[in-house]
């Protein structure tokens, strides 16, 4: 089964600061965060329009790649 990236970037949260936790912990706080996507275009144009808790797209990047992994 699929899972939106939202929902992979939730099992990502923890105290410890990393660039990863940290955004994830500031996504969940984000009410407007398109939950349900798995499209990359929809959620890179949010996070650039939208997410000033994201310091650099290369962590979504980076991330992004490791959800498609996790999700074939």
């Amino acid at each position: 089964m699929r899972r939106s990236f939202y929902h992979y970037l939730m099992t990502l949260r923890a105290p410890k600061k990393t660039e990863e936790s940290q955004f994830a912990n500031d996504a969940a706080k984000d009410i407007q965060f398109p939950k349900q996507s798995e499209d990359y275009h929809e959620l890179s144009s949010y996070l650039e329009m939208n997410a000033d808790y994201l310091s650099n797209m290369h962590i979504f990047d980076d991330l992004w790649e490791k959800y498609v992994e996790n999700n074939k």
